[in-house]
């Protein structure tokens, strides 16, 4: 399947952050969905060779801004800040090298797994996002068969989506009670 660009994802109900998503590939997905457009606004770039040498208090205080970007704000901007310098120090600068010099699946997972706050839950998130939203063909192994926010392609979608995972969680609680 070759790799396809859509023109947004549909995650956050922003068209501006989903258009965002879409069309900057610095942009982590499986970060707080909004995230990415408060911080370019904020800090004034995605460039995750600026953001490596930011002033971490600078960076901290763009985070805790109000609204805040991060439920903990703190450590995402840290975090924000140790992947910024990966993609610098091993891709260039360039995050979209994570996957589009990926050798296959096994490869992609590595790749993923190895960089800062992406345990198993985030390389199946972002491995669905980069098979099912962009075509990318080393990510089909790693997209899980259930649904997930890579099916999400509208705003309907998006609202079936949260519905049955609301659905989903509600019977797992009910099944423990």
């Amino acid at each position: 399947m070759a790799a396809t660009r859509p023109d947004r994802l549909h995650f956050t109900g922003n068209d501006e952050a989903d258009e965002l998503l879409a069309r900057d590939q610095q942009v982590p997905v499986q970060t707080a969905f909004a995230g990415p457009l408060k911080l370019k606004q904020r800090l004034g770039t995605l460039e995750p060779a600026e953001i490596a040498v930011a002033d971490p208090a600078r960076l901290d205080e763009v985070f805790r801004e109000k609204p805040a970007i991060h439920r903990f704000p703190g450590n995402m901007a840290r975090r924000v800040q140790d992947l910024a310098a990966v993609v610098v120090e091993d891709y260039d600068g360039d995050a979209e090298r994570v996957w589009s010099e990926a050798a296959d699946g096994a490869d992609l997972r590595k790749r993923i797994s190895a960089l800062p706050g992406f345990g198993e839950m985030k390389v199946k998130a972002l491995g669905a996002v980069l098979a099912k939203r962009f075509g990318v063909e080393a990510a089909q192994e790693l997209a899980p068969s259930h649904p997930t926010l890579g099916d999400v392609d509208s705003i309907e979608a998006l609202e079936a989506y949260q519905a049955k995972k609301r659905a989903y969680k509600a019977s797992m609680r009910a099944a423990k009670a």
